[in-house]
């Protein structure tokens, strides 16, 4: 099932329903893709205004490395999905199977995986939100701070569905390592998603 081909109605529709995915790892997915999408906005009606050709340069780069990060988190959408649907077999295996733990086990990093990977690609989102709210037409200002609300959603939604893997791996020294990389990124990247979003909503 490719989600990206689906129009916004048809996946909010399987997303609000039994299905297994798209679930909280898809749906951060799509929030972080919206944060660039926003990154983007902001960047489209900067480059060729008088006003900010002095950045034009560094705004066309920032742009290019945030289409890259859009389509890699667009792709996590069904990524996820992808990793997801392993662990719900691995899930039904007989309590008695021999290698039923191997099984769980490899799917469980498995999916944990891929929010963990939404969870780089939403903090380099944040990142570059740092500079088009800087650097970019100030009456878009806004549109980078929904953006940094959104990238800081996808993450944190990111980062509860590698925690929901970890804590069901046996292998306890990996579980730690994987939980220690998302623990780094919140502690790093939420705040400064925060003074983005707080820089526009406290003036």
């Amino acid at each position: 099932m490719d989600m990206l081909k689906k129009d916004i109605n048809e996946f909010l529709d399987v997303l609000g329903s039994s299905e297994p995915v798209p679930g909280g790892g898809g749906a951060s997915a799509l929030a972080g893709a919206l944060a660039a999408a926003l990154g983007l906005m902001v960047g489209s009606l900067t480059v060729g205004k008088k006003k900010y050709a002095d950045v034009e340069d560094e705004i066309k780069s920032m742009m290019a490395e945030m289409t890259e990060l859009k389509d890699n988190l667009a792709a996590c959408i069904n990524k996820d999905a992808e990793m997801f649907m392993p662990l719900a077999e691995a899930y039904r295996m007989p309590k008695d199977a021999p290698d039923r733990d191997e099984v769980m086990e490899r799917c469980l990093a498995d999916a944990a995986a891929t929010p963990l990977e939404i969870m780089e690609l939403s903090a380099k989102a944040i990142e570059l939100l740092e500079g088009f709210a800087a650097k970019g037409s100030k009456l878009a200002v806004s549109d980078a701070a929904t953006g940094a609300a959104l990238a800081k959603g996808a993450m944190m939604g990111a980062a509860v569905n590698v925690r929901v893997n970890t804590r069901l791996m046996k292998d306890r020294a990996r579980a730690v390592e994987l939980d220690g990389r998302a623990d780094a990124l919140i502690a790093d990247f939420a705040p400064r998603a925060d003074e983005i979003f707080n820089n526009y909503y406290d003036k």
